[in-house]
């Protein structure tokens, strides 16, 4: 729920009267607004042995904040691009930049529940020289 108000809320995709879009919103805003939002409660619903980093979903959740955005309702972007460049160059990009996003977000939630599902072996070394990584090594090694 978190994710939804703070992905659709500032970018209006969630019409309030806090914020305006000049951009209506497009067909597909929706879509990644709701994959974004299954995609982070999956990977907070999966509970690993040992906590991990929360770079990979950060970093997805806020690549769809600019994806889904009004290209010239963003500051960012009006300073760096202008106005024809918002409207040129970024609105085209902003439908790879979802898909990038999501493709962040799906790998984090496959690799966390991965790493769920063989527990301590995954976090092993690899074994040499034919060695049981699993096994402590002997005193004579």
């Amino acid at each position: 729920m978190l994710t939804l108000i703070v992905v659709g809320v500032p970018t209006d995709v969630i019409d309030t009267p806090w914020f305006g879009r000049e951009v209506p919103v497009r067909w597909w805003e929706y879509p990644v607004l709701a994959a974004t939002v299954v995609l982070t409660a999956l990977w907070f619903g999966i509970r690993p042995e040992r906590e991990q980093s929360a770079t990979a979903p950060l970093t997805g959740v806020m690549l769809a904040v600019f994806a889904v955005g009004c290209p010239v309702c963003n500051k960012i972007i009006l300073l760096a691009l202008g106005t024809t460049g918002a409207l040129g160059f970024w609105a085209p990009i902003q439908p790879v930049l979802a898909a990038v996003s999501l493709a962040i977000l799906a790998a984090a939630v496959v690799l966390r529940r991965r790493r769920t599902l063989c527990g301590p072996v995954c976090a092993a070394p690899p074994a040499q020289d034919g060695a049981d990584s699993r096994q402590p090594p002997s005193i004579a090694q």
